[in-house]
């Protein structure tokens, strides 16, 4: 006789995997946020929601959590992984890049929110404990929906991206600090409050040390032998194994798990498996992540907005306000422009997830009220719902608050023209390399570029580098097109060499001209468009890689540099044919021109 099931385990879970699996591939196609669409769907379909109804209209029972202790186990793994990953970004050479803004404006923040936050809190009649619990919690700002907003509009190496990304990255740090915190605050039953943190704080102490040493012993020698059985499946199931198994030795000692995972993720940053792991847990971090926002969505009571919309709205608008005001203040202190600092002020004002973890950890242990754990999460949530609104509100007002600098007279650096010489678009490292090699054969050349900050200060070294816009056919005119003998385009946006290509064309059609490509594939498309030659990064690497290795077995150099030249001539002969045709490589003219 087969094992009874427990169906109302597996329908919950059924409920849950059926929105990873339907609802959020909706929310992509509409380009929402999946982590906005997970919050939407467990408030809708969570006990709160539809679940509520169940004994007036039953065939909810199977589309709706009815009970959400199914689900928190898979969930609480979700909150161990973002940790895990947060600390694998945290790697050293990262933080000591970005030490000021991070610890400058990110920890500014941190600090001055909670305790703006905090102190609205306790006039409110919170305890000092709760009220410091509140303020942290919600000075934490949504990790998971800026990146991803500011990924998607390719806005992350903007100074508005990396500024939010320096403050999100702050922000990562206070996490487990915070974690602990509510740990010992929880655990403490009588006595002394100093004396039962100073123990609990010997006890986390001990266990995160344990923990590190243990780590640096024996988790790279582990990794090693794991990769040398050459087993993806292998080394998949021994990350995960490091995953939960420092996460429940912390548990064990007395401290969450999210912060032993947090603790493995700084340890293996600094191993070279470092790219291997992300790739190993790729597949499960989207769908644990999104079960956590899931069950998360499922403690949002929308009872709450109708018993209290006044104070809900007033909230959740008053927690924008507060933090947005002292975030624009700290990134206008930290000399970014008037459009950056709002725009990171507004992107960060509204709460974020971790709220969520910090405020459910203290209602389980009996810090926090039920009804103020309710009324927070659900004005967290209101806030995090805005987000994408207030990213476009902040691009819509940074043109009236655009700061009028005075032009750099190095821009306003006119080039003169010439004959027969080569004009060079970008002059980032690849068009730095490219122009030192025309000036060591003595060949003339124009360097262009659009960064009108760089410009200026190449010019200052003494480099014939012009700042204009290589779309525009007359800024070309200027820089001698009409007689020039050769175009190198040398930057990286696809976009930007299509239409720098198509404007050459439509003046020169004659005009030879060489482009980077990313790789063969986007060599073959620029070949379409009328590049005469077009070199792909990832072809030249192996050749280079080819003839590093032929020289060290010992081969004759003049053979090998022979048999690099001509398989890359091979190369581009494929890539011509593969894009329709062969067109006129003027190699001999290359020649004859060098010498």
């Amino acid at each position: 006789m087969p094992a009874p099931v427990n169906i109302h385990v597996y329908s919950d879970v059924l409920v849950v995997l059926g929105t990873a699996g339907v609802v959020i591939p909706l929310v992509r196609r509409f380009g929402l946020n999946p982590v906005l669409g997970y919050l939407g769907a467990g408030a809708i379909l969570g006990p709160l929601g539809l679940g509520s109804f169940i004994q007036s209209f039953p065939f909810l029972y199977w589309f709706t959590v009815v009970d959400a202790k199914n689900v928190s186990g898979i969930a609480d793994l979700g909150i161990v992984f973002l940790l895990f990953l947060i600390g694998m970004e945290l790697s050293y050479e990262r933080l000591k890049a970005m030490r000021r803004l991070i610890f400058g404006l990110g920890g500014s923040q941190i600090v001055l929110s909670a305790a703006a936050i905090g102190g609205i809190a306790a006039l409110a009649g919170s305890t000092p404990p709760v009220s410091l619990i509140l303020g942290v919690c919600l000075a934490l700002s949504s990790t998971a929906i800026v990146i991803e907003l500011l990924s998607r509009q390719g806005r992350l190496n903007t100074s508005a991206g990396r500024a939010s990304f320096a403050t999100l990255l702050a922000q990562d740090l206070a996490v487990a600090p915070l974690l602990l915190f509510i740990s010992i605050f929880g655990a403490g039953e009588a006595g002394s409050v100093v004396a039962t943190l100073a123990l609990a704080l010997t006890n986390a102490a001990i266990a995160l040390g344990v923990i590190v040493i243990a780590g640096r012993v024996v988790m790279r020698p582990l990794f090693r032998l794991v990769a040398s059985a050459g087993m993806s499946e292998l080394f998949i199931a021994t990350t995960l194994f490091v995953i939960v198994a420092t996460g429940v030795a912390a548990a064990v000692a007395g401290v969450s798990m999210a912060l032993g995972a947090f603790v493995a993720g700084l340890l293996l940053a600094e191993t070279e498996f470092r790219k291997a792991i992300e790739t190993a847990i790729d597949p499960f971090k989207g769908l644990l992540l999104g079960l956590f926002f899931f069950t998360v969505g499922m403690n949002i009571d929308f009872r709450e907005l109708a018993r209290e919309p006044f104070w809900l709205v007033g909230g959740a608008l008053g927690l924008i306000a507060v933090k947005s005001v002292i975030l624009i203040g700290l990134a206008r202190l930290f000399r970014l422009s008037w459009p950056a600092s709002l725009e990171v002020g507004l992107l960060l004002g509204p709460g974020g997830e971790f709220a969520f973890v910090g405020i459910g950890m203290a209602t389980t242990l009996g810090l926090i009220d039920a009804n103020v754990s309710s009324f927070t999460v659900a004005l967290t949530s209101l806030t995090m719902l805005l987000t994408p609104a207030l990213s476009h509100l902040a691009r819509r007002l940074a043109p009236m608050v655009r700061e009028d600098k005075p032009l750099d007279p190095e821009l306003a650096a006119a080039p003169s023209g010439g004959t027969g010489h080569a004009i060079v678009i970008g002059y980032g490292r690849v068009g730095q390399v490219v122009c030192s090699m025309l000036d060591r054969h003595k060949l003339q050349f124009i360097a262009i570029d659009n960064d009108a900050t760089a410009v200026p200060e190449q010019r200052r070294q003494g480099r014939t580098v012009y700042y204009g816009d290589a779309t525009n056919p007359e800024f070309l005119k200027s820089c001698g097109l009409m007689e020039a003998a050769a175009v190198i385009v040398t930057i990286q946006e696809a976009d930007g060499i299509d239409e720098i290509v198509a404007q050459v064309r439509a003046l020169r059609a004659d005009m030879p001209v060489v482009s980077r490509a990313r790789d063969a594939e986007h060599a073959r498309h620029l070949y379409q468009i009328g590049v005469t030659d077009a070199v792909p990064e990832t072809v030249e690497a192996s050749l280079l890689l080819s003839e590093a290795a032929l020289i060290g077995l010992g081969v004759a150099m003049g053979l090998v540099v022979a048999s690099i030249h001509e398989r890359r001539e091979e190369f581009r002969h494929e890539l011509q044919q593969a894009a329709g045709g062969i067109r006129p490589a003027p190699v001999a003219q290359r020649g004859d021109r060098t010498a």
